[in-house]
């Protein structure tokens, strides 16, 4: 990896704060960005919201594959407001002035809500595999035990691994060059500007994100082998359509969040690939979380219903 050349004791000054660039290279468009931005997030924020309510309250939506769906956008409203809230105030001010320990924070959890999705949505594949594969054990085997214990874990395995991941990161000694070409504090980047040997560092993203992007994606991908070989052995028109249309939904999700995530991970860095890495996470950090919504209420008949009862009440 490339580094500027500095002194030895500009080598040890202390940072306290990184500049984050944004989109800088675009000056005269940063209010339309901002309003671009601004209004993605309320859009966010609003369907994902809504789905997460009705999932709560339909009684018609109290089963597995509606539970995962709530938890999954309650899990992208999160993921959206580690990043938005951020980028929003840096377009607003022109500054992108932020802390050391507020950057440290902000890709831990970035980084956490990442892996829980990653998680989640092989489970939500899990489920649709025991539903459509097995469905005369599928109530038995998806129990709201369960189902409660598939969330409970995707969201607290990852913590102790990020928040360790994120400390030896930011345990590394930083150069006086502290302009990250990123729109939020994210691995690659932040790693370019770190001093010295940062060969174990790059070795343990690769294991994390072997560990829960390309093995929950290689699991997905098994499930619906196994699940489209199910359907296509339907003897009904109709029931097959109705299969397909209730997984493909969610492998539009998966193919948007595990693309863009596992390129951007898992190839190597250059010291050009800024623009590239940008314009992934783009995709799943903000894509993902506005098309769940959408696509879900577009394209599902007993969320269209739900939220018209909701509207009338």
């Amino acid at each position: 990896m490339i580094h500027q050349e500095k002194s030895p004791k500009e080598n040890l000054t202390e940072l306290k704060e990184f500049v984050l660039l944004g989109f800088s290279e675009v000056p005269h468009l940063q209010w339309v960005l901002f309003g671009l931005f601004f209004v993605i997030y309320i859009i966010i924020l609003l369907g994902n919201g809504t789905i997460f309510l009705i999932t709560k309250l339909d009684p018609a939506l109290q089963t597995p594959m509606y539970f995962f769906l709530g938890n999954f956008s309650f899990l992208e409203m999160c993921y959206v407001t580690a990043t938005l809230p951020r980028m929003l105030m840096d377009l607003w001010t022109q500054k992108g002035r932020i802390s050391f320990l507020a950057c440290a924070v902000q890709m831990c959890f970035v980084i956490m809500f990442g892996g829980t999705e990653c998680l989640l949505l092989t489970v939500m594949a899990y489920d649709r595999y025991v539903a459509i594969c097995n469905p005369l054990h599928y109530s038995l085997v998806m129990n709201h035990k369960v189902c409660t214990l598939l969330v409970a874990g995707s969201w607290i395995s990852v913590v102790p691994v990020q928040i360790g991941q994120t400390f030896q990161i930011f345990s590394l000694p930083f150069c006086g060059f502290n302009l990250i070409n990123h729109f939020f504090c994210d691995i690659p980047p932040i790693l370019k500007l770190a001093c010295g040997d940062t060969f174990v560092n790059q070795i343990m993203v690769y294991i994390a994100a072997v560990l829960l992007v390309f093995i929950p994606f290689l699991l997905i991908l098994i499930s619906y082998g196994k699940i489209i070989s199910t359907i296509l052995k339907l003897s009904s028109a109709t029931s097959r359509a109705k299969a397909f249309s209730t997984c493909s939904s969610h492998l539009f999700i998966v193919a948007v969040f595990f693309g863009s995530g596992i390129i951007a991970y898992l190839r190597p860095q250059t010291q050009d690939s800024a623009g590239t890495d940008k314009a992934l996470s783009l995709f799943y950090t903000i894509v993902t979380p506005l098309c769940n919504p959408m696509i879900y209420s577009l394209r599902n008949k007993d969320v269209i219903m739900a939220l018209r009862k909701l509207l009338h009440k």
